[in-house]
């Protein structure tokens, strides 16, 4: 017996006692910790990924001869001169004024440089209606953007001269200023508004103000260490801004879930009838037990994000993983210690009009809402689980015809910027003029006979092979060795037609030309290349990343449960989550079907990494549910109730904290749901829309409805398999043994005599 007592303890449970028994000590250790992560990771700097790391293939290569060379490329710019109708050309005078205007204009600023006329540079379209002047930003192009707007002022005087032509400033630096002017409080505000709004649901959810902070302030700490952290670990694997949006997203909604979790089950147990020590203790025993099992599991399916190589990928996916295992690790240890200082007091500052709530179990009564759809799925289980299985897969049905793609400049912010406008006018006119592909020639003598020649027929092949009408421009660089190459490609912002221009230089002129040069190399990169590069990279990590997150999952599931079946379940419920988020993101994004909603009418494809990005994330955060529901339904079997009886009693009393966390789930993700970026659009409705369709239709119908039909077999361990480890723990002595005495002896939840 004593064995048996030692294992049903568990590591949860035992960090929980400590913590509840050297509450200061506990707390102080936590913050200690938090302090001392900011501090070293503020003071360590952070590193974030290179240019050169973002990619593989051609665009890694490229970025890596210019970066070892030191050639720092400045942002270009380029001022777009349009007759508004056909009367006026390049040819005539008032054209030629305007051109010069410009010109003195932007030289005028001391902002910039290698500035050039279009009557020299040839950049006049073809129907001589439009022209181009083009120069460079002086100073590091990263920084560019803060320095360009005296230049655009000068640009915005001259259009003010010139009435009969179309006169505006397009480049890095411009596109820059206005997406960080337009965009860049975006971020800021949903980062921002996501804790009050997960305060507001916590509110609600417990009716008293020190019952919600806990959690928020929790996932708050955790957040904090986790950046410090991350500060630590750039030195390893550098990290980005996206990075950091991510890790905030993921650490707000598992910090808060599983403090609910845990808050929510001790509070339970008081209802019951408790003492506050031995409700803490079933707490950590149970909950604790399910918040240790969701969280590795999650950190394993955002460890699958490192099998990607892409550097941007695995920032996400480490950055993810820590924050996870801080909110774990705190939850497991600092929360108990916490509402053990608290006591009672944790119910402090209730909320007027919010009646007293009495968390699920303590009347015995459970969710009423959820208990009526619960009897009529388990009446008819089969009926419930094709019901439920035909929604998901009629919703997950316009999936299969998912088009992924980079998104374009007016894709991403559609047509209400003007930026984005004239982004579309010098593509009509110069079509690949604004993302030229850029062939970085590397040779040990740039300068010699042989590589001049092949840098010339790979001038004139360019054009003659229909890749590009030109004009194509050259700059050597002669210290390094080494000429960059900008060729306009034909298709301009189609991608499609602009990539097949990009195979022909990549697969016939290259090779016939500057390939035939001993020594060169030649790779091609720009926006069309790097988004090649980029798909072919992530296509390639599909499989490893699919089969390491289930593989894992499957596996930890079946150690956690000691069950083949409820591990194979549970990749099976997850998967079809994944799906339907996938059909609605097609439905919506893709095909149009209220997109006016949420605002993303004529996108046309889904941005090429939201896909996997998603499975990984998703299935992340299903686990969390799915583990807290079939935790408590396996404690309920092993206290003696049938499979049918601990199905109702797992899922009714499981209802009111996994709703909880789903609203707060929903509502953060949402808020990523109405910025102006069509891909952050995007990543916030498949989250939202995920997780909705988790804690609802996957947890609340298909689920039991599976497990019913199931029975017995649910615990089923083949022979062969009994060796695994076993890192179950009965939760059922445990909890069971301090029970309430009504007069009539020790009796358990239902009025039935305890057995131990």
């Amino acid at each position: 017996m004593r064995n048996r007592e030692t294992r049903v303890r568990g590591i949860a449970a035992r960090a929980g006692g400590w913590s509840a028994r050297h509450r200061w000590a506990a707390v102080g250790i936590w913050v200690l910790f938090v302090v001392l992560a900011m501090g070293l990771g503020s003071a360590a700097g952070r590193v974030d990924v290179k240019d050169s790391d973002q990619m593989g293939g051609e665009t890694h290569t490229a970025a890596r001869i210019v970066e070892d060379a030191g050639i720092d490329e400045p942002a270009g710019e380029t001022v777009l001169i349009q007759a508004k109708d056909g009367g006026v050309k390049a040819t005539d005078a008032e054209f030629r004024a305007a051109v010069d205007a410009v010109v003195a204009a932007v030289e005028k600023t001391g902002k910039v440089t290698g500035v050039t006329s279009p009557y020299d540079a040839r950049t006049i379209s073809e129907d001589g209606r439009s022209a181009l002047v083009q120069f460079d930003m002086r100073g590091e192009a990263d920084t560019a953007g803060e320095r360009v707007e005296p230049v655009l002022k000068a640009v915005e005087g001259v259009q003010k001269e010139h009435d009969a032509l179309r006169i505006e400033e397009i480049g890095g630096a411009s596109m820059m200023k206005t997406f960080d002017d337009a965009f860049g409080d975006d971020f800021k505000k949903a980062e921002y508004s996501a804790v009050p709004v997960a305060l507001g649901i916590l509110l609600v959810a417990f009716g008293a103000l020190v019952a919600a902070l806990v959690p928020v302030a929790l996932a708050i700490t955790a957040i904090v260490a986790t950046m410090g952290l991350m500060g630590l670990v750039s030195h390893i694997q550098p990290m980005s801004e996206t990075a950091n949006s991510v890790m905030l997203l993921v650490g707000l909604a598992v910090g808060v879930d599983y403090c609910l979790f845990y808050l929510r089950r001790e509070r339970e147990e008081r209802a019951a009838g408790r003492d506050a020590q031995t409700a803490l203790r079933i707490a950590a025993a149970t909950s604790g037990r399910a918040i240790v099992v969701s969280g590795v599991t999650v950190c394993v399916a955002m460890a699958g994000m490192l099998f990607t190589g892409i550097a941007e990928f695995e920032a996400m996916g480490l950055a993810s993983l820590m924050v996870v295992a801080v909110a774990m690790v705190g939850s497991v240890t600092v929360l108990p210690a916490l509402l053990s200082l608290l006591g009672e007091r944790v119910e402090k500052g209730r909320v007027p009009f919010l009646r007293r709530r009495r968390p699920n179990g303590g009347t015995g009564e459970g969710s009423r809402f959820w208990t009526a759809v619960l009897k009529r799925v388990l009446a008819k289980p089969l009926l419930a689980a094709v019901v439920a299985v035909g929604a998901l897969l009629a919703v997950a049905a316009p999936a299969l015809g998912m088009k992924t793609q980079n998104l374009t400049l007016d894709q991403e912010f559609g047509d209400s910027l003007p930026i984005v406008q004239t982004y579309n006018r010098v593509n009509e006119a110069f079509p690949g003029g604004s993302d030229p592909a850029e062939v970085v020639v590397k040779a040990d003598d740039i300068n010699a006979p042989e590589v001049r020649a092949a840098l010339a027929d790979f001038r004139e092949r360019a054009v003659s092979s229909g890749a590009s009408r030109g004009p194509v421009e050259i700059t050597v660089h002669g210290r390094q060795n080494v000429a960059l190459v900008y060729v306009p490609l034909v298709g301009g912002s189609d991608q499609d037609k602009a990539g097949e221009s990009l195979d022909k230089l990549r697969d016939d002129v290259r090779p016939a030309t500057l390939g035939k040069v001993e020594g060169v190399e030649a790779p091609i990169t720009g926006q069309v290349a790097g988004n090649k590069d980029f798909n072919d990279q992530l296509v390639g990590s599909v499989l490893p990343v699919f089969a390491f997150v289930v593989v894992f999952a499957f596996l930890l599931m079946l150690l956690s449960f000691r069950s083949l079946t409820v591990a194979l379940t549970s990749i099976v419920l997850n998967l079809l989550s994944v799906g339907a988020a996938y059909g609605i993101l097609v439905a919506v994004f893709q095909h149009g079907w209220g997109a006016s909603l949420v605002g993303a009418e004529g996108v046309g494809a889904i941005i090429t990494w939201l896909p996997l990005f998603l499975f990984v994330i998703l299935f992340g955060l299903s686990m969390d549910y799915h583990v807290f529901v079939v935790s408590r339904i396996r404690e309920a079997r092993l206290r003696g109730r049938s499979t049918r009886d601990a199905i109702q009693h797992g899922v009714v009393t499981t209802a009111g904290v996994v709703t909880s966390a789903a609203v707060i789930m929903v509502a953060v993700f949402a808020i990523f749901g109405t910025l102006s970026m069509q891909s952050m659009k995007q990543m916030g409705v498949g989250l939202a829309a995920a997780v909705l369709i988790d804690a609802t239709i996957i947890r609340g119908v298909l689920l039991p409805a599976v497990m019913s039909l199931l029975g017995e077999r649910n615990w089923y361990l083949p022979k062969w398999l009994h060796r695994l480890p076993d890192l179950t723990h009965d939760e059922s002595p445990e909890a069971v043994a301090p029970t309430v005495r009504d007069g009539q002896g020790e009796r358990g939840e239902r009025g039935e005599p305890v057995g131990v």
